[in-house]
């Protein structure tokens, strides 16, 4: 990847959607949702009530391009790493129940999608028709939506559930999406909302057609039936791109020095100087699971 540049020219990574899709968003539980700014969650509200299962956190490869241009996540990577440590962080905030920890898991899991959408250009996300422009007041487009597990998948997590005496279910995932970066004021300054409370700010130079990379968590709360309750994504570090790689399609990647730099970085705005990814994957626990006193805005 040398330096992280790539020319996106993969046909089927682009005309395939921004987000790749798993599963039929159809009866998924949770209607697509197309949020503006965060936070980014849909579905019901839930009141915490007992424990929740959890499955470990995985990374999702091939969410947005061809996989074959996302980092290595095995054991020994900065990836592998991040995705051990965020595990052992979940299990030591001791509000859900482990399981299939280990396990080979059949199937396909509920897939849930952030991000912009790329249908019509290979480089550029998809405007909102203008009708949907004037009631909004943006042409951009981030859709939040989920797919449906496979039936095998249900049917084993049903089991799982079930052993555990947990009625719902968390199915988290680290994987990287495309965002879009704004601007604000009059003199071009750049910034990317990732998430709940967490803007960061971004070089001028950064192009604003072209889509930011964003190594992102998403996470949904789902029943024994394999419909989602509550689904939400959360950002981590965004990849920025300049206006003249914009101009030509070129677009920065999440590289292994970024994600190895994420795992010490810290949100110095909040007391405590907290990690970045503890926070995000804090606040996307409070919101699926009920438990507010886990936020951290």
């Amino acid at each position: 990847m040398g330096g992280g540049w790539i020319l996106a020219l993969t046909i089927s990574a682009v005309f395939g959607g921004g987000c790749a899709s798993t599963g039929a968003t159809f009866r998924s539980g949770v209607g697509d949702s197309f949020p503006f700014h965060p936070p980014y969650y849909a579905g019901r509200r839930v009141t915490a009530v007992g424990r929740v299962g959890y499955f470990p956190i995985t990374f999702r490869r091939g969410a947005t391009e061809d996989e074959g241009f996302d980092p290595a996540s095995q054991a020994g990577t900065p990836l592998g790493a991040l995705v051990a440590d965020m595990n052992r962080f979940v299990d030591s905030l001791g509000v859900t129940t482990p399981l299939a920890v280990n396990l080979v898991v059949p199937g396909t899991p509920p897939d849930v999608e952030f991000g912009c959408i790329r249908t019509t250009s290979m480089y550029e996300c998809d405007e909102r028709d203008a009708e949907g422009a004037r009631a909004g007041g943006d042409r951009r487009t981030l859709r939040l939506a989920i797919g449906r597990p496979s039936d095998d998948w249900t049917t084993w997590a049903a089991r799982a559930m079930d052993g555990a005496g947990v009625p719902n279910a968390l199915s988290i995932t680290v994987e990287i999406s495309d965002y879009y970066a704004e601007q604000t004021g009059l003199v071009g300054h750049r910034k990317v909302e990732l998430g709940t409370g967490y803007t960061i700010s971004i070089p001028w130079m950064t192009g604003l057609d072209t889509p930011v990379s964003v190594l992102q968590l998403t996470g949904a709360l789902v029943d024994s039936s394999g419909s989602a309750v509550r689904i939400g994504a959360e950002g981590l570090v965004a990849r920025r791109s300049g206006i003249i790689a914009g101009a030509v399609g070129a677009q920065r990647v999440i590289t292994d020095d970024d994600i190895a730099q994420l795992r010490s970085a810290r949100r110095t705005d909040l007391r405590g100087q907290p990690l970045v990814w503890q926070v995000a994957l804090r606040n996307l626990l409070a919101e699926l699971t009920g438990h507010p006193e886990l936020a951290m805005r």
